[in-house]
């Protein structure tokens, strides 16, 4: 998340669940800001969250975490980039 700063973007807090976590969303765990890369659904309203970092959490259907979403007009959308891999 280095070397880039949304423009024209408001960053917005917001209550997340299982339900309602998106890819993007940036999750303050122990100190360190984890942005979301990818989901996979679990049995029972789980998910399990990958971060950009490798690390893997599990909401459980109960869980109830404050992420950092970032909106334009209303509507959330992909505000960081994803990783560029170099081949």
């Amino acid at each position: 998340m280095r070397g880039w700063a949304p423009s024209g973007a408001l960053a917005s807090n917001v209550e997340i669940t299982s339900t309602n976590v998106q890819r993007g969303d940036v999750i303050q765990i122990g100190g360190k800001p984890c942005r979301v890369a990818d989901l996979f659904q679990l049995p029972g309203g789980a998910k399990r969250l990958l971060f950009e970092s490798g690390e893997l959490l599990t909401m459980h259907s109960r869980t109830r975490l404050i992420a950092l979403r970032m909106m334009r007009g209303g509507d959330s959308f992909r505000a960081f980039p994803p990783p560029h891999h170099r081949r």
